[in-house]
């Protein structure tokens, strides 16, 4: 679907901050110096991004496009796509160096095409001074060396969703850090009848979630700080042996799942347990036949297990302006006025806590405070996971991860068509081909 915002003239933007909409008070900001892009003559962009998970979404990104036309002139057109169409649709663009100026895809997406996309050290450096800093993930995948080569717009998370009421009667009040504990806690949940689940099945963000959760918090890894292959270790080892005694407690057809398929399980009430994002809470709020679950329900961040941390990489925007645009001035300018705060407070306010902010400033957002519940995803780019972990982000890891490495891995242990060692010793000769041999 896209959307044309008509330009009136021209105009030239010195600096890439623009008058809006009054400042947004409770975001604090910094002196800064913004970089000078004078916008090129006759300046139109077009933007291919993920369609909107929820519909405010769209709207307030229209709009502070339409704002951004009416000060420079620049016609802008935002094209939304599904999110499994996005990665084939960027691969094209770079491919035939034709098409959108600007693509905001997923996660390592601009490290696949350094040499097809523009350097965004000048607007990233800016926004970062003013805006507190960059968080951990958006560093992650933004940087490449000292370079930005992608400008992150968020991410969303995958914490622990449970209902209340399910765990108190299997005797628990919150669910356990450890790995003990959490398998206690879903036998006991499977005895009442009230099983958990968690993808199985090549499900982009779900299956990719837990599969992660599952090896990190035992310590393992896909690739080792020097990129290579790392996944055939004893941690591993000891992560799907765990899943063997933890799958049993699932309700069955898990190995099939998709992403919307703990959602609808979870809304059915016939599961008291999964991993999701926000707006399985928010469908079931917005719902009066479910809003009774919305109220039962709460998120807390997966199990630490061994880990420091919650072991979860965020599914992040990133945002990449193509060498082929004849308007690069425009297109960094644009993105650069997006993450202002004027436009993106709003805009992160109208996604209720779907995505959460790549820079620190915007933790002060009323969003997260407009539901206590939502404040779990507030600290989303403060992981210090990401796919491809431990390793340097690079082409590898984002085709070993869109090739269900580390999924099929636990899915074959889960299954019983695999023991612990034979899994990891095939992810294993599954991700050497993805990586250069070490």
């Amino acid at each position: 679907m896209a959307h044309l915002i008509t330009r009136r003239g021209t105009a030239a933007l010195a600096g890439a901050t623009l008058a809006a909409a009054p400042a947004v008070a409770q975001i604090a900001t910094m002196p800064a110096t913004a970089p000078t892009l004078p916008i090129e003559p006759g300046a139109t962009l077009r933007m291919l991004r993920p369609v909107r998970f929820v519909a405010p979404d769209e709207e307030v990104f229209r709009a502070n496009a339409a704002r951004f036309t009416a000060q420079t002139g620049v016609q802008v057109r935002v094209d939304f796509v599904g999110w499994e169409d996005i990665t084939q649709q960027t691969a094209v663009t770079a491919n035939t160096g034709a098409g959108p100026d600007i693509i905001i895809g997923f996660d390592q997406a601009p490290h696949i095409y350094t040499d097809k996309i523009v350097e965004l050290t000048d607007i990233a450096t800016y926004l970062g001074t003013k805006y507190g800093g960059w968080r951990p993930l958006a560093e992650a995948y933004g940087k490449k060396g000292n370079a930005w080569i992608g400008l992150p717009f968020g991410a969303t998370g995958g914490p622990m969703v449970w209902r209340t009421s399910a765990l108190k009667e299997a005797g628990f009040d919150t669910v356990p850090e450890d790995h003990a504990g959490f398998l206690r806690m879903c036998q006991a949940l499977r005895r009442i009848n009230k099983p958990v689940g968690f993808a199985l099945g090549n499900a982009v963000g779900d299956g990719n979630a837990f599969a992660n959760w599952l090896v990190w918090s035992h310590g393992g890894y896909l690739v080792d700080e020097q990129g290579a292959v790392a996944i055939n270790s004893p941690q591993t080892v000891n992560a799907l042996t765990y899943l063997r005694e933890l799958y049993p407690t699932f309700i069955n057809g898990t190995l099939s799942w998709g992403d919307i398929s703990n959602n609808r399980a979870y809304a059915a009430g016939e599961i008291s347990a999964t991993q999701n994002g926000v707006s399985l809470y928010f469908g079931l709020k917005g719902d009066p036949a479910t809003a009774a679950i919305a109220e039962d329900t709460q998120m807390t961040p997966m199990p630490k297990g061994l880990a420091s941390s919650a072991p979860n990489a965020g599914l992040t925007l990133n945002a990449m302006v193509f060498k082929h645009s004849r308007f690069p001035n425009a297109a960094k300018a644009f993105l650069t006025f997006m993450m202002e705060a004027p436009q993106y407070d709003p805009w992160l306010i109208a996604n209720l806590g779907y995505w959460s902010q790549p820079l620190n400033a915007y933790a002060a957002s009323a969003v997260w405070a407009s539901d206590p519940k939502v404040s779990v995803f507030r600290d989303t780019m403060n992981s210090n996971f990401w796919l491809g972990y431990k390793g340097p982000i690079t082409e590898g890891s984002a085709a070993a991860t869109a090739d269900y490495v580390m999924v099929q891995m636990c899915a074959s242990v889960a299954s019983g068509q695999a023991t612990p060692q034979a899994a990891a010793a095939e992810a294993e000769r599954r991700a050497r081909r993805f990586f250069r041999a070490r």
